[in-house]
């Protein structure tokens, strides 16, 4: 489970399938059964107030959650004050699961970043913990600086390569998918930064990463 504090009232939980096995969950129970008379959810709260400060009390929650296609769950969790709660805000709508599925037959892909750090942290997970051939996945992966957010544009991605899958996986836990555009992409060449060109992620492995 990741924990990501985006705004002092807003935090984004990355959930993986393992974390729902601690807790004798599945999908099937997350989107049947109400989020909120879970345990899991209180388990999630808690942990979010001791990792990144995020004190629900006295206040009511929006909760947002998709899902991807390999059961990965991210939920968006908002808190409001007592003054807020009276605007035209629905707090107990029931919660619906959307499921995003990975589209394998792009063979480009562009990614947001909030930090270089966060970057660093992505490409440490793939070194220690999966050890991915990067080249066999995308021979070209660039590092953009653009508007003071990261970009990772990867190009000529193999959508052959049977770890694709487990790639696009990590990347649901550290990054957040932009819009791909060959408009977009110009946007980057001309005005973005060139932090790192080539292969990013091998470099960001080989020069960035503790071993």
């Amino acid at each position: 489970m990741k924990i990501e504090k985006l705004t002092e009232d807003k935090i984004r939980i990355i959930v993986n399938p393992s974390d729902l096995e601690l807790e004798n969950l599945d999908m099937k129970s997350i989107m049947t059964k109400t989020i909120e008379r879970q345990g899991f959810f209180v388990h999630m709260l808690e942990k979010a107030k001791d990792e990144v400060g995020f004190n629900t009390d006295g206040c009511k929650l929006l909760i947002e959650a998709f899902s991807s296609s390999d059961d990965i769950l991210v939920f968006t969790i908002t808190k409001y004050s007592e003054r807020e709660s009276s605007k035209n805000i629905d707090f107990n709508r029931k919660l619906k699961v959307k499921r995003k599925s990975l589209n394998a037959t792009n063979k480009e892909a562009v990614y947001k970043l909030r930090s270089f750090d966060e970057f660093c942290d992505f490409c440490e997970c793939i070194d220690k913990e999966y050890k991915f051939d990067i080249k066999k996945l995308s021979k070209n992966t660039y590092l953009y600086l653009f508007n003071n957010t990261y970009y990772l544009l990867m190009k000529n991605i193999n959508i052959e390569e049977a770890a694709l899958k487990n790639f696009y996986s990590i990347t649901s836990e550290f990054l957040t998918p932009a819009h791909f555009s060959n408009n977009f992409e110009n946007k980057l060449l001309e005005h973005g930064k060139l932090i790192i060109k080539g292969n990013s992620i091998v470099t960001g492995i080989r020069y960035f990463v503790n071993k």
